[in-house]
């Protein structure tokens, strides 16, 4: 069975459910339509990717990021249909459906204000489970969304393990030199700071969905099973899984190549790089498998590099060129198979070769050091975060009192009540958490007709 892709076991879910004998959609088709439609869905246009929402309307927000994932998951595997017809992998290439839906999926739990917001929650979380946005995405399917009547979305188990992007509980990679204290700063009047590198969270799901992961793996030889959620130590930091899926290797190659490559066209867009700056970030060496590609799609003349700065600084042909690098990266991608897996969708992922992987890691690590860790966007980051950590304390000093009506009756519901105010938090767009802290802490703001 489980060498099966049609098999009962990847469609099934949680929750028993059957379509209309009469609804032509498979399994996949089900799931995605489910993502698309969810509340949770719709929420990321309102919040961050990176640069701060209403500077701008051009750029990426996570609901236009999370489209583009999906496109771009899509497109590698209509390349690996089209490379690799007679692999072994062939009959496991997931259908566009369900990789988009995977795509699509794969960022419905991050918090408002981005990886700031995660930062927030996990300190605020700390005696409480913790929090990491990954984790939160699959507690939302399996749990928070209203498709069935206890299971979230209830997905097909082949959609659900493509999203498990960390198969490790947060209790096992959790650091034991983590320390998430606040600093006090100030004289008569003390500010809170927390400390953002030690409030990072782990890479991994949350333990409160250990049962969804273990229904997951059922299927699966325990002795495999053992291997897909192994991770290894890290001295003085988080642990570190080693596994991913098939369909998740896809995904996550997408969001690299959605990150490193379109949020570098939003960062030239908007000025935060310029000419100068992408000669410093990405140097002519690691460029080098772009370089001979594009050298067939365009003459630059002798300097093909000095063209290339060029053309991506110039509004003129930035786009062709930003699309040119994503078909360069997806016309690249192989399949391998990882030892000691027998499961399918376990022992084949997808990769780069070293040239188009050094490039992409190039283009991410531009990305992070002249647009996320510019003082621009880490002041708005650092903002976020501390809004984010006053309102979850709020809420928590007398949530009876402060949380709405229908979270309030899951609160009391709830065996894991800190987890219900952070699943509020988590799940507010980044206008809305700006509006609730200044409901609770602005004099002047706030009224009793407004929607909470």
């Amino acid at each position: 069975m489980i060498f099966d892709p049609n098999a009962n076991i990847w469609g099934a879910r949680r929750e028993g459910w059957k379509p209309s004998t009469s609804d032509a959609r498979d399994a996949a088709a089900t799931d995605y339509g489910r993502i698309i439609h969810s509340s949770s869905f719709r929420r990321l246009q309102g919040k961050t990717q990176i640069l701060n929402l209403g500077d701008s309307d051009f750029y990426r927000n996570r609901l236009t990021h999370s489209i583009e994932v999906a496109q771009v998951a899509g497109g590698i595997t209509l390349q690996l249909k089209k490379d690799f017809p007679d692999h072994e992998a062939s009959p496991w290439i997931p259908n566009l459906t369900m990789i988009q839906a995977i795509g699509a999926t794969h960022d419905l739990g991050h918090p408002p204000f981005g990886h700031g917001g995660e930062v927030a929650l996990h300190y605020a979380m700390r005696g409480d489970g913790g929090f990491e946005g990954n984790g939160q995405t699959l507690r939302i399917l399996s749990r928070l969304e209203k498709f069935s009547a206890s299971n979230g979305a209830n997905l097909s188990r082949r959609s659900l393990l493509g999203v498990l992007k960390y198969p490790a509980p947060m209790s096992a990679v959790r650091s034991t030199d983590e320390k998430l204290t606040p600093a006090l700063l100030g004289g008569a009047s003390v500010v809170r700071l927390i400390n953002r590198k030690a409030c990072r969270p782990p890479k991994c799901y949350l333990n409160s969905e250990s049962d969804v992961v273990d229904w997951l793996l059922d299927p699966v030889p325990r002795v495999e099973r053992d291997l897909f959620t192994a991770w290894e130590p890290v001295e003085g930091d988080h642990g570190k899984t080693k596994h991913k899926s098939f369909d998740c290797s896809i995904m996550d190659l997408a969001d690299d190549i959605a990150f490193g490559v379109h949020d570098l066209e939003d960062a030239l867009t908007m000025g935060l790089m310029d000419a100068d700056d992408l000669a410093s970030a990405l140097p002519e060496e690691s460029c080098r498998s772009f370089l001979d590609y594009i050298q067939t799609r365009e003459d630059f003349g002798n300097d093909v590099y000095a063209g290339l700065v060029k053309a991506l600084s110039d509004d003129a042909t930035r786009k062709r060129n930003i699309g040119r690098m994503v078909t360069h990266l997806i016309t690249s991608v192989r399949i391998r198979a990882e030892e000691g897996f027998e499961t399918p969708l376990l022992r084949y992922r997808v990769d780069l070769p070293e040239p188009q992987s050094t490039f992409l890691n190039t283009l991410k690590k531009a990305v992070k050091e002249k647009v996320i860790r510019s003082a621009r966007v880490q002041q708005l980051e650092f903002k976020g975060q501390n809004m984010v950590v006053a309102v979850f304390e709020a809420l928590a000093t007398d949530p009876k009192s402060l949380l709405p009506e229908s979270t309030k009756a899951r609160y009391e519901a709830a065996d894991e009540k800190m987890r219900v105010i952070c699943d509020h938090v988590s799940g507010m767009t980044d206008g809305f958490l700006l509006r609730t802290y200044e409901r609770l802490f602005s004099p002047r703001m706030g009224s009793v007709f407004d929607r909470i």
